[in-house]
């Protein structure tokens, strides 16, 4: 919904956002001074890759492009050749740049814009792999077979030219490599048959539009996105397997969610009018929705929330590293512009399939990076949601008095959880006579956008 920000309000929160959780504005001298000079260095000893059609396919605004992508046939098998922005090329150990990246630990957005993991000299135009222009990267050959095994083939230090930037938005079907859209059923079937729980819900976002106003909205995924992001899922689980079998590495890991996660989410869905059946897992009930339906939007968010959440862990002697939305050994290793540890498990992939032992320094980063990683994901994490609070108390605004139809959720020594079946905000109530499951007339008693919060009271 468009979000009427009649005094600049919003504009004022993002600032305060930015100023509460410190967000950087820019970037040191050295680290732009030392940006500029790897920019700057030639690009040899590399394999030549330039000869394959590599595309992109992004965001139509997005210019930090970490990954390229090729695909053929051998047999009923299908090829993807991954290439990945080299990001370990241009960062030299411990100088600027990297002490910047260790601090920063993740790239944060914001709807009026983003704070970069690395200055966009790099990120943005010499390690992005931009349309019609030479750029190093590191090339995955990964094999996936009918069934959706992905198997990591071969990892080598390359030079790429992409021949087009496509765009989700737009990308028509003919554009895309032969074999993309079948790469995909293939993944999303070998999903299927682990069972596989991972969810891709429509994001809930505050975004710039053209004319500088914001809208508050669920953006979901369109197909040409979850198509590519399969290409990520084959490279990053083949890539995981490759470094578990070499007893090294850092996986990403979630726990299954707990029964009263599911308890709450059951809830949610009553509230936003959606029937899920008793004897429907939660995985089985998330097949049947359909992310352009609002209150399907809303209800996949909402699981998002209730998630125990994913984190980081090194490799540790008899454990498997596991994830429980997908259901397998999973690893980041495809965003190294925006994420400080998918450099470090490039790096080690790179040395087991050249032959090698990984090297003493990057086994010690991946013991380190666990908790810089969590630490920058909290931050983003926290931004998101005071983003979020402070869009709900601008789109109320205005409408204190009003009564609001809503479901309680949840509740424990704070109160109840609530959350309105129009629109799709939660909060908290005074749970007093009020249990899981009932649907409750509340009235919004105040807003202060200032402080970015809402009250709303029960009223009979």
């Amino acid at each position: 919904m468009k979000l009427v920000d009649r005094q600049g309000a919003l504009s004022r929160g993002l600032a305060d956002i930015r100023t509460q959780f410190a967000v950087p504005s820019s970037f040191p001298a050295d680290v732009l001074a030392e940006a500029e000079a790897a920019a700057a260095m030639p690009i040899a000893s590399r394999a030549d890759w330039t000869s394959r059609s590599f595309v992109t396919l992004d965001p139509a605004t997005s210019t930090d492009l970490d990954q390229a992508f090729a695909i053929e046939r051998s047999g009923q098998d299908i090829i993807l050749y991954y290439a990945i922005a080299d990001t370990a090329w241009f960062v030299e150990a411990d100088g600027a740049l990297d002490r910047e990246a260790w601090t920063r630990g993740e790239t944060i957005y914001l709807p009026d814009g983003k704070a970069s993991l690395y200055p966009p000299r790099l990120c943005e135009d010499a390690a992005s792999l931009l349309p019609n222009v030479e750029r190093p990267a590191v090339v995955f050959t990964v094999r996936i077979d009918p069934d959706g095994k992905s198997t990591l083939e071969g990892a080598e230090r390359g030079l790429i030219r992409s021949r087009a930037k496509l765009a989700y938005e737009t990308v028509p079907p003919a554009d895309l490599p032969e074999g993309f859209g079948e790469l995909s059923q293939r993944i999303a079937a070998a999903e299927d048959a682990r069972g596989a729980a991972r969810v891709d819900p429509p994001e809930q976002e505050v975004a710039m539009d053209q004319s500088g106003g914001f809208t508050l909205a669920f953006r979901p995924q369109l197909q040409s996105e979850i198509q590519n992001a399969s290409m990520s899922l084959a490279a990053n689980l083949a890539i995981a397997d490759t470094l578990l079998a070499h007893r090294t590495g850092l996986f990403r890991v979630m726990p299954e969610p707990d029964e009263r996660s599911i308890w709450r989410l059951r809830h949610s869905a009553k509230a936003l009018g959606l029937i899920w059946p008793k004897n429907e897992t939660l995985e089985q009930f998330e097949r049947s929705l359909d992310s352009y339906k609002p209150s399907h939007a809303a209800f996949q968010a909402a699981v998002r929330r209730a998630g125990p959440g994913a984190s980081y862990a090194p490799y540790e002697a008899g454990v498997v590293p596991w994830h429980s939305a997908m259901g397998a050994t999973y690893a980041h290793a495809t965003a190294p512009l925006r994420r400080l540890a998918d450099r470090y498990v490039i790096e080690a992939t790179l040395q087991i399939v050249s032959g090698g032992a990984v090297s003493p320094e990057i086994q010690a980063a991946f013991q380190q990076l666990p908790a810089v990683m969590a630490q920058a994901e909290a931050k983003s994490g926290q931004i998101d949601r005071a983003v979020l609070d402070l869009a709900e108390a601008v789109m109320l605004e205005g409408r204190e008095g009003e009564r609001f139809e809503a479901v309680v959720t949840d509740e424990d020594e704070r109160g109840a959880r609530i959350q309105l079946c129009d629109p799709a905000v939660i909060a908290r109530i005074d749970g007093k006579g009020a249990g899981p499951g009932d649907r409750i007339a509340v009235q919004l008693a105040s807003v202060d956008v200032t402080h970015r919060q809402i009250a709303f009271q029960r009223v009979e």
